[in-house]
């Protein structure tokens, strides 16, 4: 009888957590673009989208029962949709970097409540994300709201989508050509390849990581430049 319950409070609980990832989704899909492009003014005229997100990332923590995957996809989602609230909060501004707290820039401001904890972006990438999962297809998932980072998933990171998701945008990411240039003798890379530079060559060098992916045959003699960051808005 008690197994029964159980089973019954996790149903509940997990068609409650779905339809909440579910509502963020639509509002991801409403208003960025295949290519990554956010209409922030449009989040602004139905903002209580993104509050009914935030008001359920407040209350929740990942609970032990979650598999790895559902967590990373938990704390992609959160850094995200704090991003968004965090440009549209300031909005207009023409670059995050613009935007102080305090004193502090918007990855040392502590503006992400998250099952009752109050954390920085910089504490759920690096603290959380970066630490806890050792995968650099992170920098592909979790989203700067710049023009030079990786483009913005329109939709939800969720448990079953999460992998093959990270693999896409890391393919995609690399061969964008306005985010990377690539021939077989030089590569000219996002500054993302040279920040977290020890995330990608866990397995090898810089070189042998960026073949993964690349659609363009690499020498592995290739000489590796970075381009300048855009840090204009992503909009």
């Amino acid at each position: 009888m008690k197994l029964h319950l159980y089973a019954i409070i996790l149903l509940l609980f997990t068609s409650q957590l779905s339809a909440q990832v579910a509502h963020f989704d639509s509002l991801l899909k409403e208003n960025i673009s295949n290519e990554g492009v956010v209409n922030y003014q449009g989040i602004i005229k139905n903002k209580h989208h993104l509050a009914h997100y935030i008001d359920y990332l407040k209350k929740t923590t990942p609970a032990k029962s979650w598999s790895d995957n559902a967590v990373k996809a938990f704390w992609i989602n959160a850094y995200n949709a704090y991003t968004i609230k965090l440009i549209t909060d300031h909005y207009p501004v023409k670059s995050i970097m613009d935007i102080r707290l305090k004193g502090k820039d918007a990855w040392h401001a502590p503006i992400a409540t998250v099952g009752g904890k109050t954390l920085t972006l910089n504490e759920i990438e690096h603290e959380i994300l970066r630490k806890n999962y050792k995968d650099p297809r992170i920098h592909v998932g979790v989203n700067c709201a710049s023009f030079s980072c990786p483009p913005i998933a329109n939709f939800a990171f969720t448990e079953k989508n999460i992998e093959a998701t990270l693999e896409k945008l890391m393919v995609s990411f690399v061969n964008d050509p306005q985010r990377n240039n690539i021939t077989e003798k030089k590569i000219t890379l996002s500054k993302i390849f040279e920040w977290y530079q020890a995330d990608f060559t866990q397995n090898g060098n810089l070189v042998s990581y960026i073949s993964k992916y690349s659609k363009t045959p690499i020498s592995k003699k290739a000489k590796v430049r970075y381009l300048d960051y855009n840090w204009n808005l992503n909009e």
